[in-house]
């Protein structure tokens, strides 16, 4: 079968770090036709470094050109770019997050509805071995009794410096203006004028702690309510109390801590008589593995601690290569756009749980 032709759009560090690395191993899967980048120079040097044949610094251009389907991995907001992939009848795999307003995810799911094609997020933890380990355990328990997230960040610049990313300063006059004024918008269309606090903390649940709130969705199930919410440290601190299906509670935390270079994301899942802990490593890195930790008495009521061998294959690749079936056979897609509506409602609602509270 041949391999499907795809455009890139958006040559920053994701693009550079994972993905076109990742496409140049697929190449029986995948064939890159062209990348789009606004800097017109790190569309050419991107292209030079990955041997591909064509580059523009316009979207529409590569909309024109032989191509099956986009990665969309350009800054936020996505949504006219989607929008105009999905009218143009190409397949989609958009980079998280997908948008920051219902509005936005409706109308890509819509316009994916109607051009018939398949629409997937990025959301590569899905597709993470030790995630789908953790998974088959989760659906084996009787009844949970508490989850918990942990995600300390750190400045990807400390996870960046190990990659050679190729940068440029060409972005015409009143780009980073006009994405910065839809960001705005986007952020008006959820949640009206907000302060700068709050601000900041939406754009990091939608950004960073996206992973862990899909995450718990494909653990637990879709959030039933937020219970409480407290964000602080001007934003780079956030907390909230989410109820699950069967009255599971998870009690999770996003904290910035820019100078650690240490970079820490935990999962922890409970029943009466068992501990999940599951640990990923940043996005910015390859060849780090995420790990399992399993807690449980054995047949004797003995404490057993255990962390299953996990599979070494990229979730980014494994991600990739479930788009390209979900294009070419009749697989369903893990991760299409109409499930990811529940995660961009629930950042909406953490952050609206803190605003009535504070405006009480």
């Amino acid at each position: 079968m041949k391999p499907v032709r795809l455009g890139v759009v958006g040559c920053g560090a994701i693009a550079q770090v994972q993905h076109l690395p990742n496409l140049a191993e697929l190449q029986e899967e995948f064939e890159v036709a062209i990348v789009c980048d606004l800097s017109a120079q790190l569309a050419q040097t991107v292209a030079r470094r990955f041997h591909l044949p064509r580059h523009t610094s316009d979207y529409r251009q590569l909309l024109e050109d032989d191509i099956d389907a986009v990665l969309l991995c350009q800054s936020d907001p996505k949504t006219q770019v989607a929008l105009a992939v999905l009218c143009a009848g190409k397949h989609l795999f958009i980079e998280k997050p997908v948008c920051f307003s219902l509005e936005d995810a409706d109308a890509m799911i819509g316009a994916a509805q109607t051009a018939g094609v398949v629409a997937q997020a990025g959301y590569m933890k899905v597709f993470d071995p030790a995630f789908e380990r953790a998974k088959r355990e989760v659906d084996g328990l009787k009844e949970i009794r508490f989850a918990q997230v942990n995600h300390l960040h750190t400045d990807n610049s400390h996870h960046l410096k190990q990659f050679r990313l190729l940068r440029a300063d060409d972005l015409p006059a009143g780009a980073g203006a006009a994405l910065q004024a839809a960001r705005q918008a986007s952020l008006r269309q959820a949640l009206g004028r907000v302060p700068p606090q709050a601000e900041r903390a939406f754009f990091i649940l939608a950004g960073s702690m996206i992973h862990d709130i899909y995450g718990l969705r494909l653990m637990l199930g879709p959030p039933v309510r937020v219970i409480s919410a407290e964000i602080w440290n001007e934003g780079w601190a956030i907390n909230a109390l989410i109820e699950y299906p069967g009255g599971v509670r998870c009690a999770a935390t996003w904290v910035e801590l820019p100078k650690l270079w240490e970079f820490r994301e935990t999962l922890e899942i409970y029943d009466e008589a068992l501990r999940l802990v599951l640990s990923y490593p940043t996005g910015f890195s390859r060849g780090q593995l995420s790990s399992l930790t399993i807690h449980r008495n054995d047949a004797q009521g003995v404490p057993m601690r255990g962390e299953p061998a996990i599979d070494w294959e990229n979730p980014f690749t494994r991600e990739l290569r479930h788009f390209r079936e979900c294009i070419t056979g009749n697989t369903p897609c893990r991760t299409p756009l109409s499930e990811a509506r529940h995660d961009v409602d629930l950042v909406i609602q953490i952050v609206k749980s803190y605003l009535e509270r504070t405006s009480a």
